[in-house]
């Protein structure tokens, strides 16, 4: 992991090294590289919580006769890859729940929400594009509003303490009596906070979005869809794929409504052209006098490829030139 000094002063010092030998160290600054290899197991990232923590350092021991021990100890962060590019957490999330606003034995009409998301895995600094609708058939005015929570849970001798914290808000606006709101992609950002911890057997931290609805005088409506914020953030040629894919699609129902299903003769040459232009392209393509005969020789191909590109197209006829005979028959190969 690195060198360590040891500063020595007015003792004899011995060190032991592999082979058995004693090495004297005189008095003085020594350093000493060393290094050590992780477990090749995944090992869960660093994590401070309130009832617990995941914590991993080096500490170093200095043994000298008839003096005590010196220690020391140094931290170090582990963070866990977790990749959101992977089927599970690129799987959109979507629920619905709708529940009955009551008080007192009174009911006041049915609240419902739907929300859906596009995927399940995030990094910290995105934004989740929120996608819900929020039905109010109530008499009372309601308010969506959208929540990303962090749920750490720690276990330990059959007991088990869970701490809830809320990281980030959004807020809708306020929904009428017999009214319906919808929300095209609410934007909510995830903040600066730790990955998700969902390999340990004794601390976990977990995340979700939480969707509800403020009925005032009654309980709210939760709908809840998970989240796993990892630390490999998503990669750009999976969305580029997506869009990409979703503009050809689209691209294609466009030529399928821009390609008529009779094709429509071109149009007559003098339309397109005006009676000057045709005029000077004659003129161009018009053999020169015979004393000039001896020129054209000297001139470039591109002269010749331009007179030729210059010459009017075929008059357009629906009857077709060459017809074949009707009782003709295919030729055989063997034959």
């Amino acid at each position: 992991m690195g060198e360590t000094p040891v500063d020595l002063k007015g003792i004899k010092n011995n060190k032991t090294s592999d082979n058995g030998e004693v090495t004297v160290l005189p008095e003085g600054r020594h350093e000493f590289p060393f290094s050590f290899q992780l477990p090749e197991e995944t090992l869960v990232t660093s994590f401070e919580g309130k009832h617990g923590s995941i914590r991993y350092w080096v500490k170093v021991k200095l043994h000298r006769p008839r003096a005590t021990v010196k220690k020391i100890k140094k931290e170090f962060t582990v963070i866990e890859p977790i990749d959101i590019n992977t089927p599970a957490l690129l799987a959109p999330q979507a629920g619905t729940k709708d529940k009955m606003a009551r008080a007192w034995y009174r009911n006041f009409g049915q609240v419902s929400v739907t929300a859906k998301i596009d995927r399940k895995g995030y990094t910290p600094g995105e934004v989740i594009p929120v996608f819900a609708e929020f039905d109010n058939s109530t008499s009372r005015t309601v308010v969506p509003k959208a929540y990303i929570i962090q749920t750490q849970t720690f276990i330990a001798r059959g007991t088990m303490k869970q701490k809830r914290a809320v990281v980030s808000t959004l807020s809708g606006d306020v929904v009428g009596a017999e009214c319906r709101e919808t929300w095209h992609g609410r934007a909510i950002k995830i903040p600066p906070v730790g990955p998700s911890v969902l390999h340990c057997r004794i601390i976990k931290v977990e995340y979700m979005l939480k969707v509800c609805v403020d009925v005032p005088g009654t309980s709210k409506l939760y709908l809840e869809l998970p989240l796993v914020i990892g630390t490999i953030p998503l990669h750009p040629f999976g969305s580029r794929t997506s869009s990409v894919s979703s503009q050809y699609s689209l691209n294609l129902e466009w030529l399928r409504m821009a390609i008529p299903e009779q094709p429509e003769p071109p149009p007559d040459y003098s339309s397109v052209v005006t009676e000057e232009e045709a005029e000077q392209r004659n003129n161009a393509a018009s053999p020169q006098p015979a004393e000039d005969l001896s020129g054209i020789l000297e001139r470039p191909l591109m002269a010749f490829v331009q007179e030729f590109r210059f010459r009017p197209p075929p008059v357009y006829c629906e009857i077709d030139p060459n017809p074949q005979p009707i009782n003709m028959r295919p030729r055989c190969m063997t034959c």
